[in-house]
């Protein structure tokens, strides 16, 4: 096993997981016994986790919902914990019947599948949404928007540091809904990107998504990748095929 001195993610990951931890304990002080449950999601609890292109994904669940000072308390206190860490918290909530908040299928899927308790006084969880619901929400916003970013780096003639992020995530993409559509599952970056390089859709430039993966693994700029941006319309229409299924 990788120690954590071998490991460069691991100080970043450690910090992580003690700001979530803490943003967990604040939110049972706020909401007190209207407060269900807090849990880790996405990369900090199915493995994956980049010290500069992950966010701080977590899910609440709470009695009622949240209000608007609720959501402003929650960022001052974050921001208070740590200014480089509150911009990567992507909070995913919802009240007790899932019936109003920020929790869509997908990531309904990895709450069921991947979370990681860090304050649970009850576990009041949604039906596993099922595959014909994961692909209809995958045809939808979520492929719009990757379509048309992929289609603006795609015509782009400089990569700006604020876009560095959502380029690689653009490069990315592809294997993240291949995996899902397929399985109706989430899963790292690396297991998305191993699958679909087994099950290899046709048109899908695969050596493009694995030198993201890359990438990403170092931390490093994606910006010797900048010259294969022309091909990220041919990844959109190849993952376009599939939509047909």
């Amino acid at each position: 096993m990788m120690s954590d001195n071998a490991d460069p993610e691991a100080p970043t990951r450690s910090a992580a997981l003690a700001f979530a931890e803490e943003m967990a304990s604040f939110w049972s002080r706020q909401l007190g016994s209207r407060r269900i449950a807090a849990y880790l999601i996405g990369s900090l609890a199915h493995g994956g986790f980049s010290r500069r292109y992950s966010d701080i994904d977590m899910a609440l669940i709470v009695e009622d919902g949240l209000g608007e000072s609720e959501f402003a308390d929650m960022r001052a206190h974050a921001m208070g914990l740590s200014a480089e860490l509150a911009p990567k918290l992507s909070l995913f909530w919802a009240d007790r019947g899932f019936t109003v908040g920020r929790f869509p299928p997908l990531d309904r899927v990895d709450l069921v599948d991947h979370a990681v308790a860090l304050d649970e006084r009850e576990r009041v969880w949604p039906p596993r949404p099922a595959l014909a619901e994961i692909r209809t929400y995958l045809r939808g916003t979520p492929f719009a928007n990757w379509r048309d970013g992929a289609r603006l780096f795609a015509t782009a003639t400089t990569l700006a540091p604020a876009d560095r992020k959502p380029f690689i995530r653009a490069l990315l993409y592809p294997a993240r809904f291949v995996y899902s559509w397929m399985t109706g599952a989430m899963a790292s970056n690396d297991e998305a990107v191993a699958f679909t390089a087994a099950v290899a859709p046709a048109g899908l430039d695969l050596g493009l998504i694995e030198s993201a993966l890359s990438c990403r693994r170092a931390a490093d700029d994606p910006d010797a990748l900048f010259g294969a941006r022309s091909a990220l319309p041919r990844q959109v229409d190849a993952c376009a095929r599939l939509l047909d299924q």
